[in-house]
């Protein structure tokens, strides 16, 4: 099969372009470096090279490149995502990632695609709010959503528009060595002697497993569904709080938590980006998020899609060991 792999110097596509290969598919991977690409393909050190894979040049915000990107292909993969600030566009980050699928979803229809796959973001259940309960907010599910996670939705919903067969993943925090939110939380747990804990340290998700998100996405290549969309989660449900202990616990350190009563997000927010050495643009979006609880919906993705789920340690684990590759952490 003929596959198209956007955003394939990123943590998520530089390890899917390499499984996808494994199974036999003919794998193009775009991006807007190409050098980028190769590069972040030949760090996966799965088997597939930069240099076995057609690597093409492209940007979705101003729709250059995508034509002969898409031309051919059967399935494509989004998994552009663009929360931080652009040193080319002073336009807020919802309006460019709906312009990018835009621009992406139209190409798509013309080139002939027959599935677009795309990998979003869980949002809020109603009624699961950190904050004290309104009248107005329980009213709409919307209420609790971040900019972040609805322009997630209107992502999902222009690229499922476009294409009917089209499939979207949605999931909270992915474990892996190059995720940016797995990243955080352990250059929160490397470097605060006592961990300062807001509000939202409460609230649960379900983190899951890099490699369990990848072999998902690999079987939506081919996949029948009964729906357009699923959530996707690990089988360990956390707090917030408990996932910080737990890598504190995996670390081998001992960091004591104090938690706080108020949440103060962009306070927060721009604190542990300082302390991360991360960009606040991007923590801000994050922790905007974190407004309720994370919780797939019960779609028995992980059953549809024939995938066994690791758990929460394992996933740490396995992240932790491939950091150690190409990186120190301090607080081992």
């Amino acid at each position: 099969m003929r596959i198209l792999v956007t955003g394939a110097s990123g943590f998520v596509g530089s390890l899917l372009v390499p499984r996808l290969c494994a199974d036999g598919h003919e794998v193009r991977a775009l991006g807007r470096d190409r050098e980028r690409v190769r590069t972040a393909l030949a760090h996966t050190g799965r088997g597939s090279g930069g240099d076995e894979v057609e690597v093409v040049r492209a940007d979705a915000l101003s729709a250059e490149g995508l034509a002969p990107a898409l031309a051919d292909i059967e399935v494509a993969y989004y998994l552009i995502h663009s929360m931080e600030r652009s040193p080319h566009d002073d336009a807020p980050f919802p309006e460019r990632e709906l312009l990018a699928a835009e621009n992406f979803a139209a190409a798509a229809s013309d080139a002939g695609v027959r599935r677009i796959v795309y990998l979003g973001g869980v949002t809020p259940k109603r009624g699961t709010s950190a904050e004290p309960a309104n009248a107005q907010a329980d009213t709409d599910t919307d209420a609790h959503i971040s900019r972040h996670l609805a322009s997630r939705e209107r992502v999902e919903r222009v690229l499922l528009d476009a294409i009917p067969d089209s499939l979207a993943l949605r999931a909270s925090i992915v474990i892996g060595a190059r995720s940016r939110s797995f990243r955080l939380l352990v250059h929160l747990v490397e470097r605060m002697p006592v961990l300062t804990l807001p509000a939202w340290h409460g609230l649960r998700t379900q983190p899951i497993d890099a490699r369990d998100v990848t072999e998902m996405l690999v079987a939506c290549a081919t996949a029948q569904l009964p729906r357009n969309s699923l959530d996707i989660g690990g089988p360990d449900v956390l707090t917030y709080g408990d996932m910080l202990r737990r890598i504190a616990e995996l670390m081998l350190v001992n960091r004591p938590q104090l938690a706080l009563g108020v949440n103060l997000t962009g306070i927060t927010a721009r604190v542990a980006a300082a302390i991360a050495g991360e960009d606040p643009e991007l923590v801000v979006a994050l922790m905007q998020g974190l407004q309720g609880d994370l919780l797939p919906a019960d779609d028995h993705a992980a059953e549809l899609l024939g995938v066994r789920l690791h758990s929460f340690d394992s996933a740490v684990e396995h992240a932790l060991c491939e950091w150690l590759q190409s990186e120190p952490l301090a607080a081992r």
